[in-house]
Formats: C-alpha cells, sequence, structure tokens
C-alpha cells in the first residue's frame, strides 16, 4: 500500500478533500524572429476575398508551377548526386581496404559524406524559392 492518504477520505473536519487543481496551460512562443512579418503577409496560394484580378491568379499559378518545377529539380539532382557518390564508394575498393577507428573508410563517407550534400542541397533550394517570390511580390506590386 501506499504511504499516502486517499484525496478522496475525510480530513480531520470530516469534509472530504479535493485534488489541487493542475496549473493552467501557458502556450510558450518563439522569440519574435521574421517568421512573424512572414506569416502576416497575404498568402500567395489563393486570391484576396474581395477577388483576384486576372492577371493576379495567372501571377499565382505562374508561382506554384515554377516551385513546383524548382522542387522536382532540386530533388532530382539530390537523388541523382547522391546515387553518384555512392556508385564512387562503392565501385573504389581501397575505401573497404582502409580502416579509421576500426571502421572502413567507405562506411565512414556514407555516414557522414551526404550530409554536406543534403545541406548544400536545401539551402541552394530555400535561396531559389526566396527569389522566386521576391520575383512574384515584385510583379503584384507594380500593379
Amino acid at each position: 500500500m501506499s504511504d499516502q492518504p486517499d484525496p478522496r477520505a475525510p480530513d480531520a473536519e470530516g469534509s472530504p478533500t479535493t485534488p489541487p487543481e493542475p496549473p493552467a496551460r501557458v502556450r510558450v512562443t518563439a522569440p519574435g524572429t521574421g517568421a512573424a512579418a512572414a506569416s502576416a503577409r497575404r498568402s500567395v496560394s489563393r486570391p484576396p476575398a474581395d477577388g483576384a484580378s486576372a492577371p493576379e491568379s495567372v501571377y499565382v499559378r505562374s508561382l506554384i508551377r515554377s516551385q513546383l518545377r524548382l522542387g522536382i529539380t532540386y530533388a532530382a539532382g539530390f537523388a541523382l548526386a547522391t546515387t553518384l557518390f555512392v556508385l564512387a564508394i562503392v565501385l573504389t575498393p581501397v575505401f573497404d581496404d582502409t580502416f579509421v577507428f576500426g571502421v572502413p573508410l567507405s562506411w565512414l563517407l556514407l555516414a557522414v559524406g551526404v550530409y554536406p550534400l543534403a545541406i548544400t542541397v536545401g539551402v541552394l533550394y530555400s535561396r531559389a524559392a526566396a527569389r522566386n517570390e521576391a520575383r512574384y511580390r515584385a510583379l503584384t506590386e507594380a500593379e
């Protein structure tokens, strides 16, 4: 049995004790960054509520297509570069014969070598996507 008293049992005065209320929930948010400003902007995926003009809807569709094309291009490039990296390691037998801290060099290259490639592709994609959106904003603000 536990040493703690039953919270429903009456106390010395004869009234049942109630468990303490849990603390109120508190929402924790990140400190103010550029993310708040980005969310305050109007979304580019749907037209404004007052009705979009024909050129604006064409611009939005064009932006969506260019972002999709950009994403597919970078994903295919990453897949190709990763495949070539793995093939270079597999087809080079000296990597299997060389050991670093008891682990074959080929395993270390596979474990660590793909990350710089992924980070580079991610940074390049992010910059290209931001350029696409900046061009879109320049077109819509020019009207």
